[in-house]
């Protein structure tokens, strides 16, 4: 495993997405990261947004998520959090907790909210969920194709073609990523 990737709240809220992002976990090209603190972040916009979904069903994914990914919490990083400065101050314990795990990238949709400036003293780059998707084809483009295989047979009520599935990737803002698996025609 090259590098460590910590994934923030907003890439974990959306399921197609943390489907797939658990999926490439799963593959040990890299290791996957995150806290209590982006759960409860990612559970609370959820059942916000989705009143037909139960904490006790969202428990459960957390738990599957956490026991699943080796190595996956971070804890201990609480008390980097005042030290540290962003644009959005909530988003501190996300940096505290990639500065902890010695993490290489956060993964995140909002990537005005980890400026290059400051995540660079720590080592650090922010990525686009598709970037980071997308620079895993380079590394290892049969495991990002069965991950997202795997994803696609696990999607059964109803089952989903590869370009019903594609089109579900392509609204979760993944163009690179869409279009790396539409060579793969056959094959997810």
């Amino acid at each position: 495993m090259a590098f460590t990737a910590l994934y923030d709240a907003c890439v974990l809220y959306p399921a197609p997405l943390r489907d797939l992002l658990l999926q490439l976990a799963l593959t040990d090209r890299f290791r996957a990261k995150w806290t209590d603190a982006i759960h409860d972040e990612w559970i609370r916009n959820v059942l916000q947004q989705r009143p037909d979904l139960t904490v006790a069903q969202l428990q459960r994914t957390r738990e599957l998520m956490d026991l699943h990914v080796r190595d996956c919490l971070v804890d201990g990083y609480e008390p980097l959090i005042a030290g540290l400065t962003l644009p959005d101050p909530d988003d501190r314990h996300v940096l505290a907790a990639a500065i902890h795990a010695r993490a290489d990238v956060i993964v995140t949709y909002n990537l005005g909210d980890f400026p290059a400036a400051v995540l660079k003293a720590y080592g650090l780059e922010a990525q686009h969920p598709d970037e980071f998707i997308y620079h895993l084809t380079d590394l290892a483009p049969e495991a990002v194709t069965l991950s997202a295989q795997r994803c696609r047979a696990r999607l059964k009520n109803p089952p989903k073609t590869t370009e019903e599935y594609l089109a579900i990737l392509a609204g979760q803002q993944l163009p690179q990523t869409v279009a790396f698996l539409r060579q793969m025609d056959g094959l997810i």
